[in-house]
C-alpha cells in the first residue's frame, strides 16, 4: 500500500543520487513511497515497475532492473535475501530521513547486514533462524574432543612435487637394479644383455619435472583476477564488441557508458544472441546515443526488426502485405452489382 513520504531538498543535490541516471532517481523516489514503514519492499523489478511506471511503457522491468542495480551499487538500497529464502531490498539511509509517527510492525524479513536486531516478520521478533543456522555450524565445528589437540591437515602436494618424488623414486630403483645386475655379471652369471645397463646412459634420468609456474593449473576464463594460465576464448566477446564501438565514436565516451555497454552487451551473449544483432544495436546506439540501458531494445530492433507488412521477410513469402483500406475512385463501377 502506498504511503506519503518526505523528499528533503537536499536530496536534489545529493552526491549519491547523482551517480545514477535520472530513470533510477525516480525509481528510487517512487520507492519512497512503496515501502513499508521500516524502508523494506520486495525485491521484483516486474512489481515495481508495474507499481512506479504503469504509464510509461517503454520503462519496462529490464530497465526497472538496472535501476535497482544502479541504486545498490550507489549505496542507496540494499538487496538481500530474507530467511524465507525470497529476495527483498530496503533504503539504507530510510530512519536517518524519514520519520514515521507510530509505524505499523513490518510484513517483511529484516536485512541481516543492516537490521539484524531489528523485527523479523517471518519469526515474529529478532531472526532465529539464522540464529539456528549459526549455532549448529558452531556446533559442527566444535565435536572434537577437548583434550585433544586439533592440527590442521597438510595441504596436498602439488604435481610438480608429485612428479618429482617419482622421478626419484625411479631413479633409485634403476639404481639399485644396476647394481644387482652388475653383481651377477661379475660373479660369472649368465645375462641375457643385462650388462647394458652398467655403461652410463646418454639420457641423465629426469630429475625434476617440468617447470612450475606461479599460480593455478586451472583454466578458469571467468575468474576475475588471474590465477594463472586461461583458456582460449571462444567467439566473440564483450569487449571485443565494445572496443568496436569505441573505435567507431569521434571521442571517446564516458567510462561509465563503456562499463555499462560492456555488462549488457555480456549479458546478451550469455543469452545466445549473435554478435551480428549486437553490433548492429551498438551501431544504432552510436548513431542516436541515449542511455546505455537502451541498447538492450536496439539490439532486439535489429533481431526483429521488419521491412514492412505483417511478414517478416523470408520467414512467409507468400503472405501478402498489408495495406490499407482506401474508398475506390469509382464507386459506381465497384458496387455495380450491390447498387
Amino acid at each position: 500500500m502506498a504511503r506519503i513520504r518526505t523528499i528533503k531538498p537536499e536530496a536534489f543535490f545529493s552526491e549519491s543520487l547523482a551517480e545514477v541516471s535520472v530513470e533510477a532517481e525516480r525509481t528510487f523516489f517512487g520507492l519512497l513511497t512503496q515501502s513499508d514503514d521500516h524502508g523494506r519492499h520486495r525485491d521484483n523489478a516486474a512489481i515495481i515497475a508495474g507499481l512506479l511506471w504503469p504509464l510509461r511503457a517503454e520503462h519496462t522491468s529490464v530497465h526497472v532492473e538496472d535501476d535497482l542495480h544502479q541504486l545498490a551499487t550507489a549505496g542507496l538500497i540494499c538487496r538481500y535475501t530474507g530467511c524465507d529464502g525470497r529476495r527483498y531490498l530496503h533504503i539504507v539511509t530510510w530512519s536517518e530521513h524519514q520519520k514515521i509517527d507510530k509505524p505499523s510492525q513490518s510484513r517483511l524479513p529484516s536485512c541481516p547486514q543492516h537490521q539484524a536486531a531489528a523485527r523479523c516478520a517471518p519469526c515474529k521478533g529478532a531472526c532465529t533462524k539464522r540464529a539456528e543456522d549459526s549455532s549448529t555450524t558452531r556446533r559442527g565445528l566444535a565435536e572434537a574432543s577437548p583434550n585433544t589437540p586439533r592440527t590442521l591437515d597438510p595441504p596436498p602436494p602439488s604435481t610438480a612435487i608429485l612428479r618429482e618424488h617419482a622421478d626419484e623414486t625411479f631413479a633409485a630403483r634403476q639404481d639399485a637394479f644396476e647394481d644387482i645386475v652388475g653383481t651377477r655379471h661379475h660373479e660369472g652369471a649368465k645375462s641375457a644383455g643385462q650388462n647394458a645397463f652398467v655403461e652410463d646412459s646418454p639420457n641423465p634420468p629426469r630429475k625434476l619435472g617440468e617447470g612450475s609456474a606461479p599460480g593455478s593449473r586451472i583454466l578458469d576464463p571467468g575468474s576475475l583476477v588471474p590465477t594463472g594460465r586461461t583458456a582460449p576464448a571462444d567467439g566473440v566477446s564483450a569487449n571485443q564488441l565494445v572496443g568496436e564501438y569505441v573505435a567507431a565514436c569521434d571521442e571517446r565516451p564516458p567510462s561509465d557508458v563503456i562499463g555499462h555497454l560492456g555488462r549488457i552487451t555480456k549479458k546478451l551473449l550469455g543469452e545466445g544472441i549473435t554478435p551480428e544483432h549486437i553490433r548492429a544495436g551498438l551501431a544504432n546506439f552510436a548513431a542516436n546515443p541515449k542511455h546505455p540501458s537502451v541498447l538492450t531494445s536496439m539490439v532486439n530492433e535489429a533481431m526483429n526488426a521488419r521491412s514492412g507488412g505483417l511478414a517478416r521477410p523470408g520467414i512467409r513469402p507468400n503472405v501478402p502485405a498489408h495495406q490499407a483500406w482506401t474508398n475506390p475512385s469509382n464507386a459506381a463501377a465497384a458496387y455495380a452489382e450491390d447498387l
